[in-house]
């Protein structure tokens, strides 16, 4: 399996990445956190952890690192605006409960 972007996910990325001026892709990762157990943490890579496992999607890629995989394996990473609110939603096969609030999950 793999982690994915949809295409107006890639887009916002690719768009970011370039007004930064740099960087190589998206990091998907997983920390302690929350009332559920773990939260997702995003960031721009500049450089490629020798622990990662890369993706690509719609020309975009996603590093994930070995700790996180596990919780991420088969994760589809969408970017979409609703109401006044605009943000990445994670579509991640691997969650069995997550809080209220969704932002923490447990697998």
């Amino acid at each position: 399996m793999t982690v994915t972007l949809t295409e107006q996910a890639a887009r916002h990325v690719a768009d970011y990445l370039a007004r930064r001026g740099k960087g190589l892709g998206l990091r998907l990762g997983v920390r302690t956190s929350g009332c559920s157990g773990m939260a997702y943490k995003l960031e721009f890579v500049d450089e490629a952890g020798s622990d990662d496992e890369i993706y690509e999607s719609h020309g975009v890629k996603v590093f994930v690192d070995a700790r996180s995989l596990p919780y991420l394996e088969g994760t589809e990473l969408d970017y979409g605006r609703e109401g006044l609110n605009e943000g990445f939603r994670f579509n991640n096969p691997n969650i069995r409960d997550q809080c209220g609030c969704g932002e923490s999950f447990s697998v």
